[in-house]
């Protein structure tokens, strides 16, 4: 179930990053977190990376793992589904 602090902390706007989902006030991509994240990359780390993120962002995910990873693969579009231009400007970026 999404939550007010789980909207308060990640939006999507189609004319930012393709419309992906977004840690709000920044560029950064939530499911680019979740890999930084799974890595084992250490929060010290991915703030040092992404300055625009906030601790709080990481923390956020880290307690809420399990609903933010359903939201993105139920949100998920299969790439043979995304147009060829479309699929090469999402990997440049």
């Amino acid at each position: 179930m999404i939550n007010q602090t789980f909207l308060n902390r990640i939006t999507h706007n189609p004319n930012i990053m393709l419309g992906k989902p977004v840690i709000r006030g920044t560029r950064v991509p939530v499911d680019l977190l979740v890999r930084l994240v799974a890595q084992g990359i250490p929060p010290a780390n991915i703030l040092a990376d992404y300055p625009r993120l906030q601790a709080e962002d990481i923390r956020y995910y880290a307690d809420h793992q399990a609903e933010i990873n359903r939201y993105i693969e139920a949100n998920h579009v299969p790439e043979h589904l995304v147009h060829p231009a479309l699929r090469s400007k999402v990997l440049a970026a």
